[in-house]
Parts: structure tokens; C-alpha cells; sequence
């Protein structure tokens, strides 16, 4: 997929105001409208001219699309990073947005955004009519692991993308002081009553949460997967060994004797916390001594004279038949 550079399709620059997109637009619909334009390619044009509109027309869109276009081109090979929208906060309760008709680019970004409504519930005036409640918005926070399994009060700050008195899009910066609730999931949803668009009663705000990837960890629902460094000593008599889960915490985790490289031990209960918790799922790795350390030479010389009649290959050849 291609990026697109919205603001060379209209002609405009981009620090342009609403007046000027909207006249850019307007042009540009009276040249390539199907109804009256006599260009060959006016259809795929007018596509293409609606779509950037609705990008740069609206605030939201158009600050997170400009997040984007600070390290892409036109034209350049793209893939969205994950959770490029994040840290915004936008109009409208978290629900799909129809992208059809328009290109790839548009429905990969904005597709599983949510729908930015305009008429905001509440009439005229920003506090809104009396009686009408006001408009729930929406936002995407990411959190460490850590901070999803421990839980606890968190400042989050968010971008509110906003038009000034000249029509230029300025964006305002929302402190809160949020209370995440310990082992929360990744796109679950955290609701702040009254945080929302303003009306009577306010609107609602709600959070959707992704968790940021993790070296060290992998979560699956509810279920916490990670390796296991053991020994060979400890892989083939068994060991307790300590395994440090997200929060910092320690647990012992009995290794059976006879266990294998790749081996995967569950423990119940000890993943994600929950209500219902979910399970750990350690991932066994044999880590070999180093035969530059001449002890374990030593030793590895000792086995290979001793052991003549083991062959790997075939008890590895013969464990996989086992299991079909």
C-alpha cells in the first residue's frame, strides 16, 4: 500500500485553513464531477478529491493523518504503525466507520477508527440545549504491561484536535487522572462518566485500551506467555526456578524432571489478574553452558565418551512420531 498525500490532492498547503480546504474542494468537484466534468479519469479523480476532503475537512481525521504524514511521502511503501491514532481524543461512542468506496489507505486508517459524528448531540452552543445529553467521545490509551496488571491511577494525556478562530487546526491538550482497574485487556473499554461532550447530562468518555508489546512477555486474552531460561541439569532432574511476572513479583514454578527444550509448562490462575484469572504459560529454553568455559568442556567431552549410544536425531525422530 501507497501513502497518500491528501494535501497535494486538493493543492493545498498544510497548514491551510477549513475555508481554504473547503474552496480547494469545491473547485475541484466543479472540474471533475461526473455529471459535468469531460475528463477521462473524472470519476477516479472525484474519488480521490472526496476522499481527502473528508480527511482534511474534519479536525480529528486531520490530526492523525498529519501525526502520519510527518515521516511519509507520497508514494511511499506504508504500513500503519500499530496504535498510530492513539493519544487522541475524538468525538463519537467506539464503533466501526464505513470506508466504502473509498481506497485501501483510507479504509487501513480510518476504517476501525471510530465515527466522528459532527452533529453533536445538544443543539447549538457548546454547552448544548437543556435536557440533551451531551456526546459520548472516545480515545486510545496504550499501557505498559506492567501498568495493566497492577492497575491504579494513572495520568493519561490526550490531544483534542480543535479548529481556532482562524480556522487553522490547533490541538488542546486534556489531563486526566484515570483509575485503571488491575489485569485490564487489550480493547477493553474504560468508561468516565460526564467525561464527555458537554450537554445535560454530559456525554461519557470512553477508553480504549491497548497494551504495548512486551520483549519479555506475550499476552494471549488472559493468558500471560512467557520463556523459561532453565538449565540442562535443571531441564533433565527438575528444579524449582523463579519466574518474575509483570509487576515485578516473584513465583516458583516447579520444573518436572525429564522436561524438553520447547516444552510448555501451564500454571493456572497466574496470568493476567481478573476476576477470574487467566493462566501462565511458560515456554521452556535449555540454555547450554558455553564450551569455551573449560569446565563444561570438560564435562561435554566426559558425556560424549560416556554416552556413545545416544543419538539425538533419533530421539527426536522418534518423540515426533509419538505425537502423531
Amino acid at each position: 500500500m501507497e501513502f497518500k498525500d491528501y494535501y497535494a490532492v486538493l493543492g493545498v498547503a498544510r497548514d491551510a485553513s477549513a475555508d481554504e480546504i473547503k474552496k480547494a474542494y469545491r473547485k475541484l468537484a466543479r472540474k471533475y464531477h461526473p455529471d459535468v466534468s469531460t475528463e477521462p479519469d473524472a470519476a477516479a479523480r472525484m474519488s480521490e478529491v472526496n476522499e481527502a476532503y473528508a480527511v482534511l475537512s474534519d479536525a480529528e481525521k486531520r490530526a492523525a493523518y498529519d501525526r502520519l504524514a510527518q515521516a511519509h511521502r507520497a508514494g511511499q511503501r506504508f504500513t500503519p504503525p500499530p496504535d498510530w491514532d492513539a493519544g487522541f481524543e475524538f468525538h463519537g461512542a467506539p464503533e466501526g466507520m464505513d470506508a466504502e468506496g473509498f481506497s485501501d489507505f483510507f479504509s487501513e486508517l480510518f476504517g476501525h477508527m471510530a465515527r466522528a459524528r459532527h452533529a453533536r448531540r445538544g443543539g447549538a452552543g457548546a454547552g448544548g440545549a437543556p435536557g440533551r445529553r451531551g456526546e459520548d467521545h472516545h480515545a486510545k490509551v496504550v499501557l505498559d504491561l506492567a501498568q495493566a496488571w497492577q492497575g491504579g491511577t494513572h495520568t493519561i494525556s490526550l490531544q483534542v484536535p480543535e479548529l481556532d478562530a482562524q480556522g487553522h487546526l490547533a490541538l488542546r491538550t486534556r489531563t486526566l487522572e484515570v483509575r485503571i482497574p488491575a489485569g485490564v485487556r487489550e480493547g477493553q473499554l474504560i468508561r468516565l462518566a460526564g467525561q464527555g461532550g458537554p450537554g445535560d447530562p454530559p456525554g461519557d468518555l470512553y477508553l480504549e485500551v491497548h497494551i504495548r508489546p512486551d520483549a519479555r512477555y506475550r499476552l494471549d486474552g488472559k493468558t500471560l506467555i512467557m520463556e523459561l531460561p532453565v538449565a540442562p541439569w535443571e531441564a533433565a532432574l527438575g528444579a524449582v526456578v523463579p519466574v518474575t511476572l509483570p509487576d515485578g513479583s516473584t513465583l516458583k514454578v516447579r520444573v518436572p524432571a525429564h522436561s524438553q527444550n520447547g516444552q510448555t509448562l501451564t500454571v493456572r490462575g497466574k496470568g493476567l489478574p481478573a476476576r477470574e484469572p487467566g493462566d501462565l504459560e511458560l515456554q521452556l529454553r535449555v540454555i547450554l553452558p558455553s564450551a569455551y568455559d573449560p569446565r563444561a568442556r570438560a564435562l561435554y567431552e566426559q558425556m560424549a565418551a560416556q554416552l556413545t549410544d545416544f543419538d539425538a536425531r533419533k530421539v527426536a525422530a522418534a518423540e515426533a512420531q509419538r505425537r502423531g
